[in-house]
């Protein structure tokens, strides 16, 4: 079975609050969603990063400063 799909899509303002690595968007129809994953040195790095430490013990606040929510 074939489906003929035309579209018109307007949009005039799109936010992405975030991105993982699973992450999939997808605006109007697909009959295939293909994976692709780049991976791109944009901060000219010349070595590799160094090896994590181990923590010792249970972490009591977020590792990373977050935001204070809005409202």
């Amino acid at each position: 079975m074939n489906f003929y799909i035309n579209q018109n899509i307007s949009i005039h303002f799109f936010k992405i609050g975030s991105v993982s690595n699973s992450s999939v968007l997808q605006i109007g129809s697909a009959g295939m969603i293909k994976s692709l994953s780049n991976n791109y040195n944009t901060g000219g790095f010349l070595e590799s990063a160094p090896e994590a430490s181990a923590t010792s013990g249970p972490i009591s606040g977020p590792v990373v400063p977050l935001q204070p929510p809005t409202s």
